[in-house]
Protein backbone atom coordinates (compact mmCIF):
# COMPACT_ATOMS: atom_id res chain seq x y z
CA UNK A 1 0.00 0.00 0.00
CA UNK A 2 1.38 3.50 -0.88
CA UNK A 3 1.59 6.13 1.42
CA UNK A 4 -1.18 8.12 -0.79
CA UNK A 5 -3.90 5.00 -0.54
CA UNK A 6 -2.70 4.95 3.02
CA UNK A 7 -3.90 8.48 3.71
CA UNK A 8 -6.78 8.97 1.54
CA UNK A 9 -8.76 9.95 4.53
CA UNK A 10 -8.04 14.11 4.74
CA UNK A 11 -5.69 14.73 7.42
CA UNK A 12 -7.37 17.34 8.39
CA UNK A 13 -10.73 15.10 9.27
CA UNK A 14 -10.90 14.45 13.31
CA UNK A 15 -13.83 11.92 13.48
CA UNK A 16 -15.42 9.72 11.24
CA UNK A 17 -18.46 9.49 13.24
CA UNK A 18 -17.55 8.68 16.73
CA UNK A 19 -14.14 7.33 15.50
CA UNK A 20 -11.24 9.63 16.43
CA UNK A 21 -8.95 9.88 13.18
CA UNK A 22 -6.20 7.91 15.18
CA UNK A 23 -8.69 4.91 14.25
CA UNK A 24 -9.15 5.77 11.23
CA UNK A 25 -5.62 5.97 10.69
CA UNK A 26 -5.45 2.59 11.99
CA UNK A 27 -7.85 1.26 9.72
CA UNK A 28 -6.01 2.04 6.83
CA UNK A 29 -2.21 0.32 7.64
CA UNK A 30 -3.28 -2.57 4.89
CA UNK A 31 -3.32 -6.82 5.86
CA UNK A 32 -1.41 -8.75 7.65
CA UNK A 33 -2.06 -6.46 11.43
CA UNK A 34 -5.25 -7.51 12.66
CA UNK A 35 -4.29 -8.11 15.98
CA UNK A 36 -2.25 -5.31 16.23
CA UNK A 37 -4.78 -2.88 14.76
CA UNK A 38 -7.71 -4.51 17.27
CA UNK A 39 -5.59 -3.88 20.31
CA UNK A 40 -4.71 -0.54 19.51
CA UNK A 41 -8.04 0.86 18.56
CA UNK A 42 -9.42 -0.73 21.41
CA UNK A 43 -7.08 0.85 23.39
CA UNK A 44 -7.89 4.32 21.82
CA UNK A 45 -11.51 3.53 22.16
CA UNK A 46 -10.70 3.20 26.27
CA UNK A 47 -8.77 6.31 26.18
CA UNK A 48 -11.74 8.04 24.15
CA UNK A 49 -14.15 7.33 26.84
CA UNK A 50 -12.28 7.60 30.13
CA UNK A 51 -10.95 11.28 28.32
CA UNK A 52 -14.50 12.06 27.93
CA UNK A 53 -15.29 11.20 31.47
CA UNK A 54 -12.31 13.34 32.78
CA UNK A 55 -13.21 16.32 30.94
CA UNK A 56 -16.67 16.89 32.23
CA UNK A 57 -16.38 15.74 35.40
CA UNK A 58 -16.41 19.06 37.76
CA UNK A 59 -19.56 19.62 40.19
CA UNK A 60 -21.05 22.39 38.38
CA UNK A 61 -22.57 22.05 34.83
CA UNK A 62 -20.71 25.76 33.72
CA UNK A 63 -17.28 24.01 34.00
CA UNK A 64 -18.01 20.59 32.99
CA UNK A 65 -19.23 22.90 29.19
CA UNK A 66 -15.79 24.67 29.56
CA UNK A 67 -13.47 22.03 30.36
CA UNK A 68 -15.26 19.42 28.09
CA UNK A 69 -15.65 21.72 24.96
CA UNK A 70 -12.36 20.85 23.09
CA UNK A 71 -12.84 17.20 23.98
CA UNK A 72 -16.13 17.06 22.43
CA UNK A 73 -15.72 19.13 19.15
CA UNK A 74 -12.70 16.36 18.03
CA UNK A 75 -9.60 16.36 17.64
CA UNK A 76 -6.80 13.74 15.84
CA UNK A 77 -5.90 12.15 18.95
CA UNK A 78 -2.48 11.49 17.66
CA UNK A 79 -0.87 11.90 21.35
CA UNK A 80 -3.00 8.95 22.57
CA UNK A 81 -1.94 6.73 19.63
CA UNK A 82 1.44 7.67 20.40
CA UNK A 83 1.15 6.22 23.56
CA UNK A 84 -0.27 2.88 22.95
CA UNK A 85 2.32 2.36 20.01
CA UNK A 86 5.20 3.21 22.07
CA UNK A 87 4.07 0.58 24.79
CA UNK A 88 3.73 -2.17 22.28
CA UNK A 89 7.28 -2.12 22.54
CA UNK A 90 6.90 -3.36 26.44
CA UNK A 91 3.41 -4.96 28.10
CA UNK A 92 1.13 -3.20 25.69
CA UNK A 93 -1.57 -4.42 28.81
CA UNK A 94 0.35 -2.98 31.91
CA UNK A 95 -1.84 -1.04 33.54
CA UNK A 96 -2.29 2.49 33.43
CA UNK A 97 -1.55 2.28 29.94
CA UNK A 98 -5.15 3.64 28.52
CA UNK A 99 -4.55 6.56 32.33
CA UNK A 100 -0.84 7.76 30.35
CA UNK A 101 -2.67 8.22 27.04
CA UNK A 102 -5.70 10.32 28.36
CA UNK A 103 -2.58 12.32 30.57
CA UNK A 104 -1.05 13.22 27.31
CA UNK A 105 -4.50 14.34 25.49
CA UNK A 106 -5.48 16.53 28.59
CA UNK A 107 -1.94 18.45 28.32
CA UNK A 108 -2.48 18.98 24.69
CA UNK A 109 -5.99 20.11 25.24
CA UNK A 110 -5.05 22.19 27.85
CA UNK A 111 -1.69 24.01 25.24
CA UNK A 112 -5.06 24.58 23.07
CA UNK A 113 -7.15 26.78 25.71
CA UNK A 114 -4.04 28.83 26.31
CA UNK A 115 -3.05 29.34 22.43
CA UNK A 116 -6.24 30.36 21.57
CA UNK A 117 -6.35 33.06 24.21
CA UNK A 118 -3.09 34.18 23.29
CA UNK A 119 -3.38 34.27 19.21
CA UNK A 120 -7.48 35.43 20.03
CA UNK A 121 -8.64 32.22 17.80
CA UNK A 122 -12.04 32.23 17.13
CA UNK A 123 -12.71 28.73 15.66
CA UNK A 124 -10.51 25.14 16.97
CA UNK A 125 -11.42 21.80 15.23
CA UNK A 126 -14.28 24.01 12.70
CA UNK A 127 -15.82 24.66 15.92
CA UNK A 128 -16.02 28.31 18.43
CA UNK A 129 -13.14 28.44 20.57
CA UNK A 130 -13.34 27.99 24.25
CA UNK A 131 -12.12 31.36 24.72
CA UNK A 132 -14.74 32.94 22.23
CA UNK A 133 -17.49 31.19 23.85
CA UNK A 134 -16.51 31.64 27.50
CA UNK A 135 -14.24 34.60 26.90
CA UNK A 136 -10.12 34.93 27.62
CA UNK A 137 -10.30 34.51 31.44
CA UNK A 138 -12.38 31.49 31.36
CA UNK A 139 -10.73 29.83 28.50
CA UNK A 140 -6.97 29.96 30.34
CA UNK A 141 -8.59 28.96 33.39
CA UNK A 142 -10.26 25.76 31.76
CA UNK A 143 -6.66 25.13 30.41
CA UNK A 144 -5.37 25.30 34.08
CA UNK A 145 -8.20 23.16 34.95
CA UNK A 146 -7.47 20.49 32.43
CA UNK A 147 -3.39 20.49 32.90
CA UNK A 148 -4.41 19.83 37.40
CA UNK A 149 -6.67 17.07 35.88
CA UNK A 150 -3.85 15.31 34.06
CA UNK A 151 -1.69 16.02 37.02
CA UNK A 152 -4.03 14.27 39.13
CA UNK A 153 -4.38 11.32 36.68
CA UNK A 154 -0.76 11.33 35.93
CA UNK A 155 0.24 10.13 39.91
CA UNK A 156 -0.67 6.94 39.65
CA UNK A 157 1.62 6.26 36.85
CA UNK A 158 5.23 5.13 37.04
CA UNK A 159 8.05 7.27 38.46
CA UNK A 160 9.38 7.37 35.23
CA UNK A 161 6.37 8.35 33.53
CA UNK A 162 5.56 10.44 36.26
CA UNK A 163 9.05 12.40 36.24
CA UNK A 164 8.68 12.41 32.66
CA UNK A 165 5.30 14.54 32.68
CA UNK A 166 6.03 16.94 34.43
CA UNK A 167 9.12 17.72 32.86
CA UNK A 168 7.02 18.42 30.01
CA UNK A 169 4.93 20.04 31.17
CA UNK A 170 7.71 22.67 32.26
CA UNK A 171 8.57 22.75 28.59
CA UNK A 172 5.16 23.34 27.36
CA UNK A 173 4.91 26.38 29.29
CA UNK A 174 9.05 27.80 28.65
CA UNK A 175 7.89 27.27 25.23
CA UNK A 176 4.56 29.59 25.14
CA UNK A 177 6.70 31.97 27.70
CA UNK A 178 9.64 32.40 24.66
CA UNK A 179 7.00 32.53 22.19
CA UNK A 180 5.60 35.83 23.85
CA UNK A 181 8.50 37.63 24.55
CA UNK A 182 9.94 36.86 21.53
CA UNK A 183 13.70 37.22 20.24
CA UNK A 184 16.13 39.43 22.37
CA UNK A 185 18.87 41.73 20.89
CA UNK A 186 21.21 39.35 19.24
CA UNK A 187 19.30 35.99 19.17
CA UNK A 188 18.68 34.05 15.82
CA UNK A 189 14.76 34.10 15.07
CA UNK A 190 15.34 30.82 13.49
CA UNK A 191 17.08 29.16 16.28
CA UNK A 192 14.46 30.73 18.57
CA UNK A 193 11.76 29.51 16.50
CA UNK A 194 13.43 25.97 16.69
CA UNK A 195 12.93 26.22 20.48
CA UNK A 196 9.69 27.34 21.00
CA UNK A 197 8.15 24.66 18.71
CA UNK A 198 10.77 22.42 20.81
CA UNK A 199 8.70 22.92 24.14
CA UNK A 200 5.63 24.03 22.01
CA UNK A 201 4.99 20.34 20.27
CA UNK A 202 8.10 18.60 20.00
CA UNK A 203 8.08 17.70 24.15
CA UNK A 204 4.50 16.83 24.39
CA UNK A 205 4.75 14.26 21.21
CA UNK A 206 7.86 12.92 22.90
CA UNK A 207 6.34 12.83 26.45
CA UNK A 208 3.62 10.76 24.71
CA UNK A 209 6.25 8.24 23.52
CA UNK A 210 7.95 8.37 26.84
CA UNK A 211 5.12 7.79 28.91
CA UNK A 212 3.78 4.96 26.99
CA UNK A 213 7.41 3.08 27.30
CA UNK A 214 7.85 3.71 30.83
CA UNK A 215 4.12 2.24 31.56
CA UNK A 216 4.68 -0.61 29.62
CA UNK A 217 8.01 -1.03 31.09
CA UNK A 218 9.96 -1.47 27.54
CA UNK A 219 13.92 -1.10 28.08
CA UNK A 220 15.46 2.13 28.69
CA UNK A 221 17.14 2.16 25.37
CA UNK A 222 13.58 2.00 23.61
CA UNK A 223 12.41 4.47 25.49
CA UNK A 224 14.91 6.83 24.87
CA UNK A 225 14.84 6.29 21.31
CA UNK A 226 11.05 6.76 21.09
CA UNK A 227 11.62 10.17 23.10
CA UNK A 228 14.42 11.21 20.26
CA UNK A 229 12.14 10.35 17.57
CA UNK A 230 9.67 12.04 19.01
CA UNK A 231 11.16 14.71 19.31
CA UNK A 232 12.17 15.20 15.70
CA UNK A 233 8.43 14.18 14.63
CA UNK A 234 7.40 17.28 17.39
CA UNK A 235 9.30 20.06 15.04
CA UNK A 236 8.28 18.52 11.65
CA UNK A 237 4.88 18.29 12.68
CA UNK A 238 4.89 22.09 13.63
CA UNK A 239 7.13 23.62 10.83
CA UNK A 240 3.79 21.30 8.70
CA UNK A 241 0.95 22.89 11.11
CA UNK A 242 2.92 26.20 9.65
CA UNK A 243 2.71 24.91 6.19
CA UNK A 244 -0.87 24.24 6.43
CA UNK A 245 -1.95 27.77 7.85
CA UNK A 246 -0.83 29.17 5.10
CA UNK A 247 -2.06 25.97 2.22
CA UNK A 248 -5.49 24.77 3.80
CA UNK A 249 -8.38 26.60 3.61
CA UNK A 250 -11.21 26.65 6.31
CA UNK A 251 -13.34 24.12 5.05
CA UNK A 252 -10.47 21.51 4.88
CA UNK A 253 -8.24 21.92 7.95
CA UNK A 254 -11.51 24.08 10.47
CA UNK A 255 -9.76 27.26 10.91
CA UNK A 256 -9.32 30.02 8.45
CA UNK A 257 -6.40 29.95 6.39
CA UNK A 258 -3.33 32.49 7.30
CA UNK A 259 -5.01 32.69 10.64
CA UNK A 260 -1.27 32.81 12.13
CA UNK A 261 -0.22 34.95 9.25
CA UNK A 262 -3.25 37.84 10.42
CA UNK A 263 -1.96 36.84 14.28
CA UNK A 264 1.27 37.81 13.63
CA UNK A 265 2.73 34.75 14.65
CA UNK A 266 6.18 34.25 13.22
CA UNK A 267 5.90 31.31 11.86
CA UNK A 268 8.90 29.55 10.31
CA UNK A 269 7.93 30.15 6.32
CA UNK A 270 7.50 33.88 8.16
CA UNK A 271 11.03 33.86 9.24
CA UNK A 272 12.66 32.99 6.46
CA UNK A 273 10.92 35.26 4.45
CA UNK A 274 12.60 37.63 6.46
CA UNK A 275 15.92 36.71 5.28
CA UNK A 276 15.19 36.04 1.47
CA UNK A 277 16.90 37.41 -1.28
CA UNK A 278 14.48 36.86 -4.46
CA UNK A 279 11.99 39.54 -5.54
CA UNK A 280 9.26 37.48 -4.49
CA UNK A 281 10.49 37.74 -0.40
CA UNK A 282 11.10 41.30 -0.83
CA UNK A 283 7.56 42.18 -1.65
CA UNK A 284 6.42 39.61 1.22
CA UNK A 285 8.72 41.66 3.46
CA UNK A 286 6.85 45.17 2.65
CA UNK A 287 3.71 42.97 3.39
CA UNK A 288 4.84 41.61 6.33
CA UNK A 289 6.23 45.13 7.97
CA UNK A 290 3.12 47.04 6.75
CA UNK A 291 0.27 44.48 7.80
CA UNK A 292 -3.48 45.72 7.42
CA UNK A 293 -1.77 49.05 6.75
CA UNK A 294 -0.71 47.64 3.71
CA UNK A 295 -4.39 47.62 2.51
CA UNK A 296 -7.62 45.40 2.30
CA UNK A 297 -6.02 42.81 0.10
CA UNK A 298 -3.04 42.23 1.98
CA UNK A 299 -3.59 39.12 3.71
CA UNK A 300 -4.59 37.16 0.59
CA UNK A 301 -1.59 38.93 -1.43
CA UNK A 302 0.30 37.51 1.23
CA UNK A 303 -0.71 34.11 0.77
CA UNK A 304 0.05 33.97 -3.32
CA UNK A 305 3.53 34.73 -2.79
CA UNK A 306 3.87 32.71 -0.45
CA UNK A 307 2.43 29.90 -2.39
CA UNK A 308 5.73 30.54 -4.82
CA UNK A 309 8.01 31.64 -2.37
CA UNK A 310 11.23 29.92 -1.91
CA UNK A 311 10.63 30.79 1.89
CA UNK A 312 7.85 28.14 1.75
CA UNK A 313 9.98 25.93 0.00
CA UNK A 314 13.09 26.01 2.61
CA UNK A 315 10.81 25.27 5.49
CA UNK A 316 9.72 22.49 3.32
CA UNK A 317 13.24 21.10 3.17
CA UNK A 318 13.60 21.66 6.77
CA UNK A 319 10.66 19.51 7.71
CA UNK A 320 12.19 16.96 5.77
CA UNK A 321 15.18 16.97 7.33
CA UNK A 322 13.24 16.71 10.95
CA UNK A 323 11.44 13.79 9.47
CA UNK A 324 14.76 11.98 8.32
CA UNK A 325 15.90 12.31 11.96
CA UNK A 326 13.13 10.92 13.35
CA UNK A 327 13.45 7.54 11.26
CA UNK A 328 16.99 7.29 11.72
CA UNK A 329 15.84 6.97 15.57
CA UNK A 330 13.88 4.33 14.85
CA UNK A 331 16.42 2.44 14.05
CA UNK A 332 16.83 1.42 17.54
CA UNK A 333 13.90 -0.25 18.17
CA UNK A 334 12.34 -4.20 16.92
CA UNK A 335 10.69 -4.72 13.81
CA UNK A 336 7.73 -4.52 15.41
CA UNK A 337 4.56 -3.69 13.58
CA UNK A 338 4.36 -0.55 16.16
CA UNK A 339 7.68 0.58 14.53
CA UNK A 340 6.36 0.12 11.46
CA UNK A 341 3.33 2.50 12.35
CA UNK A 342 5.72 5.16 13.49
CA UNK A 343 7.70 5.38 10.58
CA UNK A 344 4.38 5.56 8.42
CA UNK A 345 3.46 8.40 10.79
CA UNK A 346 6.39 10.38 8.96
CA UNK A 347 4.70 9.78 6.10
CA UNK A 348 1.51 11.60 7.42
CA UNK A 349 3.33 14.45 8.56
CA UNK A 350 4.40 15.44 5.18
CA UNK A 351 1.40 14.66 3.33
CA UNK A 352 -0.57 16.25 5.26
CA UNK A 353 0.94 19.62 3.98
CA UNK A 354 0.23 18.45 0.40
Amino acid sequence: MTAEQLYEVPATVAFDGDRPYATVLLSRLGPGMPCFQERLGRGLADAERLLRERTRDASDHRVRALTGHLAATGGKRIRPLLVLLAAEFGDPGSEGVARAAVVAELVHLASLYHDDVVDRAVTRHGAASANALWGNRAAALGGNWLLARAARLSADLVPDALALNARTANRIVEGQLLELTGPGPGDDPVARYFRVAAGKTAALLAMSLGVGAFQARAPRAVADALVEYGEQLGLAFQIADDLLDLRSPEASSGKEQGRDLLAGVPSLPVLLAREGTDACDAELRELLAAGPAAGEGWHRRALELFSVSGATARAETLMYQRLDRARAALGALPPLPARRTLDALCDYVALRTG
